[in-house]
């Protein structure tokens, strides 16, 4: 087992209401977990998180999100999936800081566009307002080829959504 990381930000093990279906059990990576992935440069397969126990699941959820802890969970999951029958891990480059998600300061275009292509207006404001992992979040499921079945519902929770008069 790795040493257990300490918890550093409340957006290291926060999950959403609009991930509740899936939450309970752990079935799907939450966001916060998968934003911890993609900082920490590993593409963490759905086979490999199903093959993790339902306690494990969880101690990733709650594993930190400093540098340090970015890279413990780092070697651990390297090692960890090397086992698993998904295969190990595959290694991805690093945000360097300028992702959309991490920018708070301009609505990413693909926000934009897979708002609008939903009908969908936006507070213009309002994404200065959220935190990093709201950003991901949305930035995340607002890609293209996505399905785009949660980004409604997580725009009106993070209050973004603009209510028709």
């Amino acid at each position: 087992m790795h040493p257990r990381s300490p918890l550093t930000t409340p957006l290291a093990s926060s999950c959403f209401a609009f991930e509740a279906d899936f939450t309970a059990d752990l079935r799907c990576i939450p966001m916060a977990v998968r934003r911890k992935l993609d900082l920490a440069g590993v593409k963490l397969k759905l086979q490999h998180w199903s093959e993790l126990a339902e306690a494990e699941r969880g101690e990733l959820l709650a594993w930190g999100d400093d540098g340090a802890a970015i890279e413990a969970l780092r070697e651990h999951l390297l090692a960890r999936t090397a086992s698993l029958g998904a295969g190990q891990a595959k290694e991805l480059p690093r945000p360097s800081g300028h992702e959309p998600w991490q920018q708070a300061g301009q609505l990413p275009e693909v926000l934009a566009a897979s708002s609008a292509q939903l009908g969908l207006e936006l507070c213009s404001d309002g994404w200065t307002a959220l935190n990093e992992l709201q950003r991901f979040a949305l930035v995340k499921l607002s890609h293209p080829g996505h399905e785009h079945r949660n980004l409604p519902r997580a725009l009106a929770e993070f209050g973004l959504l603009i209510k028709p008069a």
